[in-house]
């Protein structure tokens, strides 16, 4: 079974994305958050895979940690949740979001995915409630919106998003910043070493 992928990112879509590796097209189902950390056209990127088969279909779903994968492979063995289901979930909340839903029986923030009623998000946490304490949460490299502590920070990260940079990127590139110049500094100075390490 394909495990990862490493390649260049050759298209993408709305949920999916076309990874090259060398010479090979590997068409991946992504969540939205997934898609987001991926980059632009032609940058290098790594996918978490997992391999689907059903009678009539054979699908491979990429994320952007093994976190992510984990959480995917948790939540499809619930009855009811399929890859379309489990994809929608992943692109509304992030792993440690998810941990936190389900260890505290928060099925509203669960219906908030795409396609997912009341019923079927209680039937997610009542069922995942008791794995939620074992299952990944995620770090930097699964959540991929962490924005760095503090309201100057936020704003950054804000900012740099208006300028066109993806949220992770701004995300990480705003942490190093606040990483380089200590907690207490500006948002000015935050988006000044920001842009520069984003751009670079």
């Amino acid at each position: 079974m394909i495990a990862k992928l490493n390649g260049v990112l050759d298209e993408s879509g709305a949920d999916w994305a076309v990874l090259d590796v060398r010479g090979v097209g590997y068409l991946v189902h992504c969540s939205a958050k997934t898609l987001a950390a991926l980059g632009e056209k032609g940058e290098a990127a790594t996918l978490f895979t997992d391999l689907q088969v059903s009678e009539n279909d054979m699908r491979l779903l990429g994320f952007a940690s093994a976190e992510e994968r984990d959480w995917f492979r948790a939540l499809t063995n619930v009855q009811g949740v399929g890859s379309k289901v489990a994809l929608a979930i992943l692109s509304a909340l992030s792993p440690g979001e998810l941990r936190d839903a389900c260890a505290g029986g928060d099925a509203a923030s669960v219906a908030r995915a795409q396609g997912v009623g009341p019923k079927l998000a209680g039937r997610i946490v009542n069922e995942l409630k008791d794995k939620a304490g074992s299952m990944p949460g995620g770090g930097a490299s699964g959540d991929v919106a962490v924005t760095p502590a503090g309201p100057a920070s936020a704003d950054a990260v804000s900012a740099l998003e208006n300028l066109g940079f993806k949220p992770a990127v701004a995300a990480r590139a705003v942490a190093a910043a606040q990483g380089e110049l200590g907690e207490g500094a500006s948002e000015s100075d935050l988006i000044r070493v920001a842009l520069k390490k984003a751009a670079g």
